[in-house]
């Protein structure tokens, strides 16, 4: 039995609210002001039109008083414009879907409208994507008429719950509409998109603008007039829409929690909050799966249902990460996800729409509404025929793709193998548990560091509480940044909140000092713990007579390392001499910045040869990457004749740029795992 809670508004949602109104007043106050300096305008030049006419009617005098009605006339427009301007929401990623077609998922979408006391969507569209959301075609008079809203589900958000989490998140998605408190923030959309109609939206008012102003010189001068006064209006607006947006920022986050609490009064707390610890997963699995067949178009290789791979990649993440699989989904838990997140510091972001998963998690639990025993299997039981569907949205998914030759559908256990092959040879041994992932061995200096035995077992060196210190220091160094712009003024803020305590910016310099010495502590007991780590696999090494294969393994990679900041900069530096390229430029300039593109491209060109020819390369070069390479070094390109780009000579030096990069990391990361790899056969030994 489905519960069915009256959900209060919060004391915070009503400050919003509150807040929210005020700024749609502010806007209609100066909306109507704006209005009437428009029609006065208007009215005004319309009246010196005629009067000139009057005065001495003449070609001249004709011309002029049409220049100044023509001039009022699109004063006047730009204020009104927006009301004839319909958002209307793409939907060709969509299919329609029927009460007949599917009735078993319009009873459970029966049974949520039911209970949230909202009405049933005017229409209910699937997706391929890992999403679901109520949308409309707004227009100005959506502020005033009742709207039916639509309904869209992805299927891979489909695949990726149980019946009771979809039920938690369609209730969500219902809450935002099942009172009328909701319907303010209805109110501040529309008025935002009016603004930014105004602002923003502008390209068929400047077709019409010029149309006029193309009639003759006097109405270009008239033209050239409105256009100014529309720009001091677009300045006042811009004013307006900081103030209306905060506000709508501020009423959507709170949006969110009351809709959460609409949704556990429907489902109790858990359902939602198992769903959005998993919605991240669920999201990167299918793009995961989206990826690897974006790589096999040029194969003409493709699927027959995705959704099944969708699955198997977030079941397979979530046991490599030693998370509980249950009725065949992941059971994610907040300590998972916020496992290598050690920063303490919190800035209030006043333009976010919405809370973070965490918060909206807190607030859940805060509710603690205890769950309603129903059906937990997958929710694409809820469809006819799940296989079918899923295989239907596949297909619509490579539908626009053109393959070179016939079709080859690859099968499960295809993608499986290579997708386990792909993750294993780019990630490291278990055993490390993840202590490399985003740190490198720690630099031996081999002729002053007196070895000695490890003190720590092999458990300990790679134990959680070091894969801690390595975490808390990235986010000490990144906490540290971000308060150094605080306090230089470059991040304009009152005050922000570290571990929990409210501090205002003037102070925040005392709290840098205390950092440093904090992550310089640190850093000391990460050092402390690579140099225990190399006397364990010294130890080994010296027993199975490899030190010197231990010593080369170190210190190749330390050549890498230190090559690497200086490699990198050659492609660094190619960036941005070519960044103008990507702007519109006077001939001159493009001619001038060619020059300084040409000087930094010989020394890059110089490093690409040198990649080539050395060993150490070699075994990430691919055959297309070695021809994209010696293509791009076979002559001098030009990348810009007469007066346009040539854009297949730029596309062989796009290629040229990103496989460098992409060597170099590859390369790295290669002379890394063979470190590591290494080390794994001595322990194996």
């Amino acid at each position: 039995m489905t519960q069915n809670y009256t959900v209060s508004v919060s004391p915070t949602f009503k400050k919003m609210t509150t807040k929210a109104i005020l700024s749609v007043l502010f806007f209609f106050i100066v909306y109507i002001v704006l209005i009437l300096c428009g029609v006065g305008i208007t009215a005004l030049a319309g009246y010196a039109g005629l009067m000139i006419i009057m005065a001495k009617p003449m070609f001249v005098t004709i011309m002029i008083g049409a220049g100044l009605l023509c001039m009022g006339g699109l004063v006047l427009f730009f204020l009104i414009k927006f009301m004839f301007v319909k958002h209307k929401i793409d939907r060709s990623h969509l299919i329609e879907i029927k009460r007949e077609e599917e009735p078993k998922l319009f009873a459970f979408i029966d049974e949520i409208v039911n209970v949230v006391q909202t009405d049933f969507p005017k229409k209910v569209y699937l997706s391929g994507d890992v999403n679901a959301c109520v949308f409309y075609d707004s227009t100005f008079w959506s502020m005033f008429l009742p709207i039916k809203k639509n309904l869209q589900i992805g299927v891979g958000l489909v695949n990726s719950v149980s019946e009771l989490e979809l039920k938690a998140i369609l209730a969500h998605e219902f809450g935002h509409f099942s009172q009328k408190s909701m319907k303010v923030g209805s109110y501040v959309y529309n008025v935002n998109q009016i603004i930014h109609n105004m602002l923003y939206d502008n390209d068929s008012y400047s077709a019409i603008a010029q149309s006029w102003g193309n009639v003759n010189g006097y109405f270009a001068i008239f033209t050239t007039l409105a256009i100014k006064i529309v720009e001091g209006i677009q300045w006042i607006l811009q004013q307006v829409y900081n103030v209306v947006n905060l506000s709508y920022h501020a009423l959507s986050r709170q949006m969110e929690f009351h809709a959460d609490a609409v949704a556990a009064s429907v489902t109790g707390s858990k359902p939602l909050i198992t769903s959005l610890l998993r919605m991240d997963l669920a999201d990167h699995s299918y793009n995961e799966v989206l990826d690897y067949y974006g790589k096999k178009i040029q194969h003409s290789i493709t699927t027959e249902n995705i959704y099944s791979q969708q699955s198997f990649v977030m079941n397979f993440l979530a046991k490599t990460n030693n998370l509980e699989v249950y009725n065949d989904l992941p059971q994610l838990t907040p300590d998972f996800l916020n496992r290598y997140n050690k920063s303490k510091l919190v800035i209030e972001n006043k333009w976010g729409t919405h809370p973070s998963t965490e918060d909206r998690i807190k607030e859940l639990e805060k509710l603690n509404v205890n769950e309603v025993n129903e059906n937990n299997s997958l929710a694409i039981g809820l469809f006819k025929d799940g296989i079918e569907l899923q295989n239907k949205f596949t297909n619509k998914l490579f539908s626009a793709i053109t393959y070179s030759e016939t079709v080859v559908f690859n099968k499960n256990e295809e993608f499986i193998n290579d997708y386990k092959n792909d993750f294993f040879s780019n990630s490291f041994h278990k055993i490390f548990n993840n202590y490399y992932d985003n740190k490198n061995p720690g630099l031996i200096d081999f002729d002053t560091l007196i070895t000695k035995p490890a003190d720590k077992s092999l458990d300990k060196l790679f134990h959680n509480s070091a894969v801690d210190l390595i975490y808390t220091s990235i986010a000490l160094e990144n906490d540290i940044k971000t308060l150094n712009q605080i306090a230089s003024g470059d991040f304009k803020i009152k005050s922000f909140s570290y571990d929990g305590h409210k501090i205002f910016s003037k102070n925040c310099q005392e709290l840098i000092n205390s950092l440093e010495l904090d992550l310089k502590k640190i850093k000391k007991e990460i050092e402390e713990n690579d140099n225990q780590i190399y006397f364990y696999f010294l130890t080994l090494a010296n027993n199975q007579n490899k030190r010197e294969e231990l010593k080369k393994h170190y210190s190749e990679l330390f050549t890498m390392d230190k090559e690497f900041d200086t490699k990198i900069d050659f492609f660094v530096k190619m960036i941005n001499v070519s960044e103008f390229m990507h702007q519109v430029n006077t001939y001159e300039v493009i001619e001038r910045n060619m020059i300084l593109l040409k000087k930094e491209e010989n020394k890059f060109k110089a490093q690409v040869e040198k990649m080539l020819n050395s060993n150490i390369y070699n075994t990430v070069i691919t055959e297309d990457i070695r021809e994209s390479f010696t293509k791009y070094l076979s002559e001098d390109w030009k990348y810009f004749n007469k007066n346009e780009y040539l854009n297949e000579v730029l596309d062989v030096l796009s290629k040229a740029m990103s496989n460098y990069q992409i060597v170099l990391s590859k390369s790295f990361f290669q002379k890394k795992k063979d470190l590591l790899e290494f080390q794994i056969q001595l322990l194996a030994n």
